[in-house]
């Protein structure tokens, strides 16, 4: 496993690392011997950075990732959790310093541990700019000088978010952004030179575009455009006449960039972590990533948005 330095936080964090989304039961009924196994098999083989979130299954993430933690030596892994955010579905998002502060506290106990490494705020393309630099950072801070957390970020999927946040607030290490570096949408490769200049590390999720890229194909609720899922399609397709999986391809592109220190996946099951391990551990088929890209052209960079209006990304789907 390769490891690159985290921003300026000085964390060395693998370049695949373990999103634990999908232990909350966010994507399909789940097993808790099966997390146990996922996690440890991942910790096992080299992947030291765990992110998780309140909201993922309305806290049964964190309680499954803080279930399979037990008995593991702190030092074996990096672990982030989020605020701010705690059901989507339900439009629950509180930003404010009082929820800020209870949340880690309750994230600290489900989980098991005394403090986190990084500590982010989650989706803020649903919060009040001003409160988020006023009120929601400042309170990340009081956390991190209490020793609650190492670090600071911020997660989002509009890349209009961050600097939105950024040019008016300090002190945040790191930010989270998904759907945005993959095989159809590099987009957020032109963001990369404004965060190395703000010393601001970045890690990436959702290499298959939460679905787009795989063969079973992105689910009902997924906010892409038929364009932009049917372009996606013909990728998949392609790689399957050449014998290919997809998600190969994919995750080994996701985690090609040298100035994005790791990329997120999400699974609750020991075999594919284990395939995902492997795929960052062999070299990537050049001749294979061209071709996959030539037929990707049509939709490149073709995206979705959401959140507050001055939050937004323009629509590119043309």
């Amino acid at each position: 496993m390769e490891y690159r330095q985290l921003g300026n936080t000085g964390m060395q964090v693998s370049i695949l690392s373990f999103g634990a989304s999908s232990l909350g039961g966010v994507f399909r009924p789940v097993d808790s011997r099966e997390c146990d196994e996922t996690v440890r098999s991942a910790l096992d083989n080299g992947v030291n950075f765990i992110d998780v979130s309140p909201a993922y299954g309305e806290t049964l993430a964190e309680l499954a990732l803080g279930k399979a933690l037990k008995g593991i030596s702190r030092d074996k892994y990096y672990l982030a959790t989020k605020i701010g955010a705690y059901s989507e579905a339900k439009g629950d998002y509180d930003y404010s310093a009082e929820r800020t502060e209870r949340s880690l506290h309750e994230s600290l106990r489900r989980l098991g541990v005394a403090y986190v490494d990084l500590l982010q705020c989650h989706d803020v393309e649903f919060a009040d700019r001003d409160q988020i630099v006023n009120e929601t950072i400042p309170a990340l801070q009081r956390l991190k000088t209490q020793g609650l957390t190492r670090f600071v970020g911020i997660t989002g999927l509009p890349l209009k978010v961050f600097t939105n946040i950024l040019d008016r607030a300090g002190g945040v290490d790191t930010i989270l952004s998904f759907c945005h570096y993959e095989l159809n949408d590099n987009s957020l490769a032109s963001l990369i030179p404004y965060l190395k200049e703000k010393e601001v590390g970045i890690i990436n999720a959702s290499p298959t575009g939460m679905g787009l890229l795989t063969p079973r194909g992105a689910p009902k609720w997924h906010p892409a455009s038929r364009t932009l899922i049917e372009g996606c399609r013909k990728a998949v397709e392609f790689c399957k006449t050449k014998g290919v999986d997809i998600v190969k391809l994919a995750i080994q592109y996701a985690c090609s960039h040298p100035d994005i220190s790791t990329t997120l996946v999400s699974t609750a099951q020991p075999r594919n972590i284990l395939s995902n391990i492997s795929y960052v551990e062999e070299p990537i088929d050049n001749q294979l990533l061209a071709e996959v890209l030539e037929v990707l052209k049509p939709i490149h960079n073709f995206n979705f948005t959401r959140g507050r209006p001055e939050h937004r990304d323009p629509l590119v789907e043309s």
